[in-house]
């Protein structure tokens, strides 16, 4: 090419990159930011620290070696647990960029850490699902690499999913770019949003196709699509539920609007030619999977696969007591980092959650101001009805989901993400006149970014940082001491600001470590509060520096403090003392390091820090107070036990205390039991209160009830520390669900603590 001919291409080029970015700047600009903040997140993020990560991304490495697709049983269950169960399209496509990369090195980045509280966030950390070496530092290699790449595929995926939205808001609203980048940018920057966006999650690719079906669905509704554009329909469709099994709930989603169309054109041929040009794709591509299903599971979702090695949820709550798992289910819309143990402050979930709230509240002043302004039709209505059900179906799907197993998670409706977003932009820009329309959704866009992109520097890099090094200068302690636990181990001293221990509140411990030299184990730290009659009430174990700094990674002279939070129950029995026990021990063998002190004498296996005090507790004259809620119907307001301690043939005397929450209309029935580990049976005594006396069905309101068991140990039970439970059922032998502080099921028993079986005389 000439030099005038190339400079007039080179012209011409840079006129329609103006051209397009005139026109389609904001969202450009927009989509740039997701991406940079989408970035921080997957290197903020540890790898495997993600949701589920941990299992999703060993099934991609699975097929990338060219093993076929995973077989599940209970029996065999491979690194991929449940995930193993999920259709395959995302893990394909991760296999295919990843599959030149030698992660021969897998097993020595992916080290369990055993500890780990998965579904909680605890105070003393101990968030981390794996063990971080320098393996995953700057130098990206082997495994480390792979998962990074399998994660900027997803935000790839993330970025096409907020210009879904972007594209969505201009179909229905064509002329209002205020609102298209309203939804964009609400969608963009939800921190839980990003989050799966940086990680290794099929979430990412159901989310895209959904968002893709919903754009196409909508500008169906108001058009005359050829059956090529049906098509094209059913290929996302056939896709989708290649991706996860919650896309088929796009089959009815798409039925209506084949029905819409149909009707709006009043036409039968293009009733049956679009259900044709739909129905075929989509079988052609996603039916070979549920049918490999059928013949596998005899079951074409797989949801008995998935469930037998994930486990069933046991109690079964009822609807009702599902609504109250609200709370976790919007942290996980708006921001429940790590394995749903890494929360950001609340406020955050306050404000994004009002956001939206506002903007639901406000949607249908925002549409009766479009149709008097006349910017309302009917093909508007239609459209915007499926933005409406399709995240209505996704939550139903949910619901059905989670009364299977434990999965009341907001981040799991993001399918219908950029629909929810819709209907909120919709709302909020509908507050002011249309001066200053832009106004609010602006301020509420501008805030959502603002916290979105400081997350992993405030919330998820801080919480699998390890813990600072000291000098021995630095360490202050309450209480110095120079314990050794094995050859390379040494406590320096501890802290405990807390004189008296309380159920139901953590008790803190510091303790101060010192590295005497490098260790090929890791050695896990147990926290133990032991009872006079040698029964541990309480208990923490955990690798060292929150979990994060395990003993093999300790360098010989390294010194850090440590607090632990032990979890009192709140059914301990006082008046009693305690010791504060410490020790460490390894996990695979459940050997115990051997204690001793400066001199060298022998302290056996456990060192006890001090002895402390639990105060007797009574309130309103019911000693052990408490409030265990069952069903709503009655509650444990407090129990008073005789011993802790017996032989067998002799008798435990429970005394339990009962209030009414309302007036009881069944009789319901009282189990005690002292059981072994196994859940053997040892002692037991069932019957209606008082013997029959206070039957529950005339309990009112407010109504307190002192209830009498004799629980006798059999004569065959062997020694050992045996578990007290007791609770409530009805006449068909149904128990009635235990519910936690919030509402939500905890169990179906009630546990007040445990107690000893001497061996027999």
């Amino acid at each position: 090419m000439s030099s005038p001919a190339r400079g007039r291409g080179i012209a011409s080029l840079w006129g329609n990159v103006r051209i397009f970015c005139k026109r389609h700047g904001s969202i450009a600009l927009l989509l740039c930011l997701y991406l940079c903040t989408g970035f921080l997140y997957s290197i903020k993020t540890p790898i495997f620290e993600a949701s589920d990560e941990f299992w999703h991304y060993p099934f991609v490495r699975h097929l990338a070696r060219g093993r076929g697709l995973p077989v599940q049983t209970p029996e065999q269950v491979g690194p991929w647990r449940q995930e193993g169960s999920q259709p395959p399209l995302y893990y394909a496509l991760g296999a295919f960029i990843t599959f030149p990369i030698d992660t021969s090195d897998f097993h020595a980045v992916r080290r369990v850490n055993p500890h780990a509280d998965i579904g909680v966030a605890r105070a003393d950390g101990n968030v981390n699902m794996v063990i971080h070496g320098e393996r995953e530092g700057i130098r990206l290699q082997g495994t480390a690499l792979a998962v990074r790449i399998v994660r900027w595929m997803s935000l790839i995926m993330g970025s096409i999913t907020v210009l879904a939205g972007y594209l969505l808001a201009r179909q229905v609203f064509p002329g209002d770019k205020v609102l298209a980048l309203t939804v964009a940018g609400l969608t963009a920057f939800n921190p839980m949003f990003l989050f799966i966006s940086a990680s290794v999650n099929n979430d990412n690719l159901v989310i895209m196709l959904s968002a893709l079906a919903l754009v196409l669905m909508t500008k169906y509704v108001a058009t005359h699509p050829r059956p090529r554009q049906w098509v094209y329909l059913g290929i996302l469709l056939g896709l989708a539920s290649l991706a996860k099994v919650s896309a088929l709930g796009l089959i009815p989603l798409v039925g209506l609007t084949i029905l819409i169309v149909a009707r709006r054109h009043r036409s039968w041929r293009m009733l049956f030619v679009a259900t044709l040009c739909v129905t075929l794709p989509a079988i052609l591509l996603g039916g070979w999977w549920y049918h490999r299903n059928w013949r596998l599971y005899r079951d074409p979702l797989g949801f008995s696969a998935f469930l037998a090695v994930v486990g069933r949820r046991h109690p079964v709550p009822t609807l009702w007591q599902l609504l109250a798992e609200w709370k976790g289910f919007v942290r996980a819309y708006w921001g429940f980092f790590g394995g749903l143990n890494v929360l950001p402050p609340a406020w955050i979930h306050w404000t994004l959650g009002l956001f939206s709230v506002l903007g639901l509240v406000l949607l249908p002043f925002s549409l009766w101001r479009r149709k008097v302004a006349g910017n309302l039709h009917k093909v508007h209505l239609l459209q915007l009805s499926l933005s409406v059900l399709w995240p209505i179906i996704l939550l139903i799907s949910l619901v059905r989901w989670t009364l299977l197993t434990l999965a009341s998670q907001g981040r799991l409706i993001f399918p219908g993400l950029i629909a929810i977003n819709l209907l909120v932009s919709i709302g909020l820009g509908g507050l002011f006149s249309s001066r200053w329309r832009a106004l609010l959704p602006a301020v509420v866009v501008l805030v959502s970014f603002v916290i979105a992109v400081t997350m992993p520097f405030t919330v998820i890099g801080p919480a699998y940082a390890p813990p600072p090094m000291l000098e021995e200068e630095d360490v202050s302690v309450q209480q110095s001491t120079d314990i050794r636990f094995g050859d390379n181990i040494r406590l320096l001293g501890y802290t405990m600001d807390q004189e008296t221990i309380t159920p139901g509140e953590d008790f803190a411990v510091t303790l101060c470590w010192e590295s005497l030299g490098c260790m090929g184990e890791n050695y896990s730290v147990f926290l133990h509060l032991v009872s006079e009659e040698g029964i541990i009430i309480a208990q923490r174990d955990i690798y060292p520096g929150r979990g994060t700094y395990p003993t093999t990674l300790w360098q010989s002279g390294d010194i850090i403090e440590d607090t632990y939070a032990i979890p009192v129950p709140p059914a301990v029995m006082t008046p009693t003392r305690v010791n504060v026990v410490v020790g460490l021990y390894s996990l695979e063998t459940g050997k115990r390091l051997q204690v001793t002190d400066g001199k060298g004498n022998d302290l056996g296996d456990s060192f006890t820090l001090e002895q402390m005090a639990l105060p007797a507790r009574e309130h309103e004259g019911i000693p052990n107070p408490m409030h265990r809620n069952l069903a709503n119907r009655v509650a444990l307001i407090g129990y008073e036990l005789d011993r802790t301690t017996a032989s067998p043939g002799e008798t435990f005397h429970l005394t339990l205390y009962w209030r009414a929450l309302r007036d009881v209309q069944e009789n319901y029935s009282v189990f005690t039991q002292i059981l072994d580990q196994d859940g053997d049976c040892w002692a037991q005594m069932d019957g209606w209160p008082q013997q029959g006396d206070s039957p529950t069905a005339t309990w009112r309101r407010g109504q307190t009830i002192e209830d009498e068991y004799v629980l006798t140990v059999k004569n065959d039970a062997p020694p050992g520390v045996y578990e007290l439970w007791v609770g409530m059922y009805d006449a068909d032998g149904r128990r009635l669900n235990v519910l936690g502080e919030e509402g939500y099921v905890e169990d179906n028993r009630i546990s007040l603590g445990g107690v000893r079986v001497l061996p027999a005389e």
